[in-house]
């Protein structure tokens, strides 16, 4: 596959950009791959109770409905997160809704939490080498989205490693409005007290809270606050953006209704990782997300206050090659630390540019 990315990718962006991304799922499931090499136990990353082989993850909303989960691994990631998933199947935002910004190494979507639902994802999902995450969100009609939340721990309490609970996505609309405080602090505890139900049967399944990028910093102490008061098992920084820099702005595509992802994401989403960092004082782990695309802009996730990093859009762009290259990089930049040795140290710097 990497070797064939040179040919493929002209070929897939000559065609609408879901289509293109639905063919390349497919291809997967089909493929046969190979096992995965074995990590640098130099990457080895220790987390919310548990053991990734490297800390390089497949963010949500490429694998929607788990239909490649259990080949992450052979793709070179150290976990992988499928959905967001809703109780109920639904479409999604209406056509067309996907957009690249090539020139920029962007993405602009507004799926809209287009998936299968539970039921589906639950007959899909395997289990592979690398970490299960599930990140579950509420279907747009919905007269209780809370509920919709609870519901997706108590379907997948049995095969997911860790749960990710995403309020976060500007293409639902109200859903953000889950940051506030006192209905963040209602999700959680329901969303903690159906965990730990489930807890003695399956294991303490460890719950991640997913952010906009787009908070002001009164907004972000309030979450940080519940999530601390909560005890919740780790955060991630961040879900896609509603803003657009200049650059994208005057892009012919740069004023689609959406969440922009992609290298522009980058210093944003960086710098909302390192307030998060110094604001969460290392009570649990972050997960650090938006804009990664090469081994630098991982390993300034890390220095920023991440733990472990995810991506997804720069594939469209760079293919699946990337991956092992950000593993190279990494080496070459760690020499003999790891990824723990270098948590946060730049993180009062970057936060100080918000």
């Amino acid at each position: 596959m990497r070797a064939l990315w040179p040919l493929a990718r002209p070929l897939l962006h000559a065609l609408d950009p879901e289509r293109a991304h639905d063919l390349t799922l497919r291809a997967l499931a089909a493929l046969p791959l190979p096992a995965p090499a074995a990590d640098d136990p130099r990457l080895a990353v220790d987390a919310f109770g548990l053991r990734f082989s490297n800390p390089i993850g497949l963010a949500a909303g490429f694998d929607k409905n788990g239909t490649i989960a259990h080949k992450a691994g052979a793709l070179g990631f150290g976990f992988t997160e499928v959905g967001t998933l809703t109780p109920l199947a639904q479409p999604g935002n209406p056509k067309p809704r996907l957009f690249r910004l090539t020139n920029d190494k962007a993405v602009i979507n507004r799926f809209g939490f287009n998936n299968q639902g539970h039921a589906q994802a639950l007959a899909l999902l395997r289990k592979g080498p690398a970490v299960l995450g599930v990140n579950v969100g509420a279907n747009k009609d919905a007269a209780d989205r809370v509920a919709d939340y609870v519901a997706g721990i108590r379907a997948f309490v049995g095969i997911a490693d860790y749960f990710t609970i995403n309020v976060s996505s500007p293409n639902t609309p109200g859903l953000r409005d889950l940051q506030k405080p006192d209905a963040l602090d209602e999700l959680l505890a329901r969303v903690l007290d159906a965990r730990d139900a489930k807890a003695e049967m399956f294991g303490r399944r460890p719950v991640l809270l997913k952010i906009a990028p787009d908070l002001a910093l009164a907004d972000l102490d309030d979450i940080v606050r519940v999530a601390r008061t909560r005890r919740i098992d780790g955060m991630i920084i961040s879900n896609t953006t509603i803003s657009r820099p200049p650059a994208i702005a005057a892009h012919r595509r740069g004023g689609e209704v959406g969440g922009l992802s992609g290298r522009p994401l980058f210093e944003l989403s960086t710098q909302m990782l390192a307030a998060t960092f110094l604001r969460v004082e290392r009570q649990f782990p972050l997960v650090g997300v938006g804009g990664v695309d090469s081994a630098d802009a991982a390993f300034a996730k890390l220095e920023a206050g991440a733990t472990l990093v995810q991506l997804y859009s720069a594939l469209v762009y760079e293919g699946p090659g990337l991956v092992d290259r950000i593993k190279r990089g990494l080496l070459d930049r760690l020499g003999t630390s790891r990824p723990a040795d270098v948590l946060g140290r730049t993180a009062a710097g970057l936060a100080a540019s918000l």
